[in-house]
């Protein structure tokens, strides 16, 4: 039977004793903690360092697994101009992406950069496979209104979101699924962008 990680939702105070080999050989004091599933662009530790303020190489715990969602762009970001990652409820689908432990005192600002206060994404907790082990109680984020088309993303998002997945470890084979479907949806939008601009010519 899998091995049961259960980080509450409220404050608490643990040891990180499930550290990953980036977390090895670093002294750690116990301070309150909470468990956060990353699979857009916060896969990147050096784009979430930007947002939180400090490094957060140390808290990887590693790739891991949510089952029974999907991915798809299904927010337009006003902050990017251009599409986002949302997760879906798909029992037949699993996402890969990054187990983090994150300090308590970082939860405002995680909360912030995903627009939770305005209304762009809201946390679901959820369980999180890694290494044969489940974590329960994990937070991560959902797209609040949903839109009923995907939307592309950007070269610039696509590129992060990319580094993320490959920096820390996802399977080759997701990674190369995640590289497809965003160009897959590029693609589309120039096709679209091209059609639109050929019909505004001969009308």
């Amino acid at each position: 039977m899998a091995n049961l990680f259960n980080a509450g939702t409220e404050p608490h105070a643990k040891l990180l004793t499930h550290q990953s080999p980036l977390q090895q050989g670093q002294a750690r004091s116990a301070e309150p903690t909470f468990y956060y599933f990353a699979y857009g662009s916060c896969m990147c530790p050096v784009d979430l360092k930007r947002t939180l303020g400090e490094s957060t190489h140390p808290f990887v715990i590693g790739p891991a697994t949510l089952e029974g969602y999907r991915l798809g762009f299904y927010r337009r970001s006003a902050h990017r101009n251009c599409g986002v990652l949302d997760v879906v409820s798909d029992p037949v689908s699993v996402v890969e992406g990054v187990l983090y432990t994150l300090p308590w005192r970082l939860s405002d600002r995680l909360d912030e950069r995903e627009e939770v206060p305005t209304g762009g994404y809201r946390r679901e907790t959820v369980k999180i496979q890694f290494q044969n082990r489940l974590y329960t109680n994990v937070r991560t984020y959902v797209v609040v209104d949903k839109l009923d088309e995907e939307l592309a993303p950007n070269d610039w998002y696509f590129n992060v979101v990319l580094r993320g997945a490959v920096t820390c470890g996802l399977p080759e084979q997701y990674c190369w699924q995640l590289f497809d479907h965003m160009h897959q949806l590029q693609q589309r939008h120039c096709q679209s962008q091209h059609w639109q601009n050929q019909t505004l010519r001969s009308a």
